[in-house]
């Protein structure tokens, strides 16, 4: 291994042993319920989104695989917390970083990915992200790091501290330690797959929920439906797919929920009225499937622990899932959601 690979890896491996153990929250659920849900806020990562650790599982499974050296351009299709992750570490390492975005991006992601030193390489089809990608890596001899492709098997889903080692260790002296349900959502599949993977390893009871937003075709894909049409790019930012994409690993998932983005918006407003916590529409789709299970355990009079996880900062979207005029422009109505949430958390029943 020349010296200046040598020194990428140990700045990557110091950044994670600064960053990777997030805080685990509790959210407040009646102490008679006997069910305890846990939040794992991944926005305290030093760019803000659960896509931390992605990128960096990325960049340096580029580096042990011989695809990145120094001086490589790295590129990526992404115009959300992926790119920003993967251009913070771009420039950790001196290295050139492009992301190609579509045309349509809203200025506050561009300026965030350009503040990492990254720059955007604009398509006017968003269906055309990873193909213009590809071809941008080939004509400067860069590399494609192709989170679509290779989340599922970037990271070390057998332990190192990632995320599901991390839950299991901050779990370990509640009196639930072992959760009946993760809950998660899908973007390109490589968190899913992580927890999926992880608790067979070590051989636990619990099970892994991915929550999935409308129009995506990751529910079809799980539930076997090959006939599904393709979806549309989906308005819960960082989750959800119009296809199934080849990082996603249906077989280690357990159930699938599909919930409405009203829904999830509605969530995230309920999170931040009752705990002061921020996050993103992906957290309140989280925690609209997750009150469900919580409402299932309960009917069959289960105990345990629930854990999902706080994917982003809710600042970001100040200007839109926290807007109501943006909210309004969508078409959503929060109120019948935010009713059904509210209900639930003072009668542990999740109504129709």
């Amino acid at each position: 291994m020349d010296i200046w690979t040598s020194r990428a890896i140990a700045l990557l491996e110091a950044d994670a042993n600064r960053s990777a153990d997030t805080h685990l929250h509790v959210f407040p659920l009646p102490a008679e319920w006997g069910i305890d849900l846990y939040l794992k806020d991944e926005s305290v990562h030093p760019t803000g989104s659960l896509k931390h650790r992605l990128a960096r599982s990325l960049i340096l499974y580029g580096l042990v695989n011989g695809h990145i050296h120094e001086g490589t351009t790295l590129v990526e299709s992404s115009s959300g917390s992926t790119a920003v992750s993967e251009a913070y570490f771009a420039r950790m390492l001196g290295l050139p970083f492009v992301t190609v975005v579509p045309r349509s991006t809203v200025q506050e992601k561009i300026a965030l990915i350009e503040f990492y030193g990254g720059t955007c390489h604009f398509v006017d089809r968003a269906e055309d992200m990873s193909d213009e990608a590809r071809r941008l890596a080939s004509d400067c001899d860069g590399h494609y790091l192709d989170q679509f492709t290779f989340a599922e098997r970037a990271t070390d889903w057998r332990g190192n501290n990632n995320i599901a080692e991390s839950v299991f260790s901050q779990l370990a002296q509640e009196r639930h330690p072992i959760p009946r349900w993760i809950v998660v959502g899908a973007g390109t599949g490589g968190t899913s797959a992580t927890f999926g993977r992880y608790v067979r390893y070590r051989r636990h009871e619990t099970q892994v929920a991915v929550v999935d937003p409308e129009g995506s075709a990751f529910y079809d894909g799980w539930a076997g439906n090959t006939d599904a049409p393709a979806g549309r790019p989906s308005r819960i930012e960082g989750i959800g797919r119009p296809r199934v994409e080849p990082s996603f690993v249906p077989t280690v998932i357990d159930e699938m929920i599909r919930v409405p983005d009203a829904g999830s918006i509605a969530a995230i407003r309920m999170l931040r009225d009752r705990t002061l916590h921020w996050a993103g529409g992906s957290t309140g789709t989280n925690l609209y499937g997750a009150f469900q299970l919580i409402a299932r355990m309960r009917e069959a009079g289960e105990t345990g622990s629930v854990v999902t996880l706080i994917c982003d900062s809710g600042v970001r979207y100040a200007g839109t899932y926290y807007s109501d005029e943006w909210v309004a422009a969508q078409g959503w109505d929060l109120a019948p959601h935010r009713a059904r949430l509210d209900a639930f958390l003072e009668t542990g029943v999740w109504g129709e």
